[in-house]
């Protein structure tokens, strides 16, 4: 008589968490010693190869609205092209690539991009070199100026418009109608090996590191390290820095309209990223933490602003017609 084969027990709801807590300590783990590996007198090898580990790690907590590339220069519509951006997180839902070669090289407008990531190998040899890298992004201005069509009518988005309607409504008495972004900006996060996390945390939202001297030192295990400076912040204030970002960058005029327009002065939440952190015997499973951190910066800024058609077509013009009485304007 053939034996009754064995039952599979099923696994409980609590053992299955766990399961998916020690994946992402697994998934860290291996990140760690791969972006650990160094090819002697390789540099530019083992630059590369690390930049597509650290792809791999994005492409594995991003939502899969968003496109994630190598090799991407940011631009805007006032003549301004960032230094080159090792990760660009973008959504081109609404956006078009200005340009692209083959997924070789591209050119995003910074209206569509979320996250900036620049990858350092080794030592960080100039602070400044990389605090420029990070400016060439900050100093990007997004535009108000779009026409699209939403659920209940077709939306324009130009400045002066908005401003106009503001004011007409604050004349009236009536309550105006204000904008939940006017000026937005990428997060930012340094990825790189050895040195203190809190390198260039004044710098970048997120710095992740790697501890591979430690390791080749002392024997150390692979590690992964995160710090976010603003952690304890209130949310209030990522949607500020993310949505109504500098709006003195933009001039006089045209600053005070984005500061006059702009819905920011909003209650706390009383919510914060340190509350996100994933913590098991006082150790944060850092994958799992920045899992959620990252997903709930995204969700601050969701949507991009719409892409200005209008504002790149003059910027275009402008250039390609100096010195021919064209202002591009038609």
């Amino acid at each position: 008589m053939c034996e009754e084969k064995s039952k599979t027990r099923e696994i409980t709801p609590e053992e299955a968490i766990r399961g998916i807590a020690e994946n992402y300590q697994r998934l860290e783990k291996s990140y760690s010693y791969q972006l650990g590996i160094q090819a002697p007198n390789h540099r530019g090898i083992t630059g590369g190869y690390r930049e597509n580990i650290w792809l791999e790690l994005f492409e594995h907590i991003i939502p899969k609205k968003f496109c994630i590339s190598t090799g991407v220069f940011i631009m805007d519509s006032y003549q301004n092209v960032s230094k080159e951006v090792d990760i660009a997180i973008y959504d081109e839902q609404y956006t078009p690539y200005i340009f692209t070669d083959k997924d070789r090289i591209k050119y995003i407008p910074i209206e569509a991009v979320a996250v900036a990531v620049q990858c350092k190998s080794e030592n960080i040899n100039s602070n400044d070199d990389v605090r420029k890298w990070a400016k060439s992004i900050t100093k990007l201005k997004t535009s108000l100026n779009a026409l699209t069509r939403i659920q209940t009518s077709v939306l324009d988005t130009n400045l002066d418009k908005l401003h106009s309607f503001y004011i007409s409504q604050k004349e009236k008495k009536n309550i105006p109608m204000k904008q939940i972004q006017t000026s937005t900006r990428p997060i930012l996060i340094l990825c790189k090996l050895n040195g203190s996390e809190t390198e260039l945390s004044d710098t970048f939202d997120i710095v992740l590191s790697i501890n591979q001297k430690e390791v080749n030192k002392k024997g150390e295990p692979y590690r992964m390290k995160k710090f976010i400076l603003h952690e304890k912040e209130d949310l209030v204030y990522w949607y500020k820095q993310l949505n109504h970002f500098q709006q003195e960058r933009y001039g006089e005029e045209e600053g005070n309209k984005l500061s006059e327009i702009a819905n920011d002065q909003i209650k706390k939440f009383k919510r914060n990223l340190y509350q996100l952190r994933v913590v098991q015997n006082d150790e944060e499973n850092i994958t799992l933490s920045l899992t959620f951190q990252l997903n709930q910066l995204l969700m601050l800024i969701n949507n991009p602003i719409f892409f200005p058609h209008q504002s790149y077509v003059c910027m275009f013009n402008k250039i390609l017609n100096q010195g021919d009485g064209s202002d591009g304007s038609n």
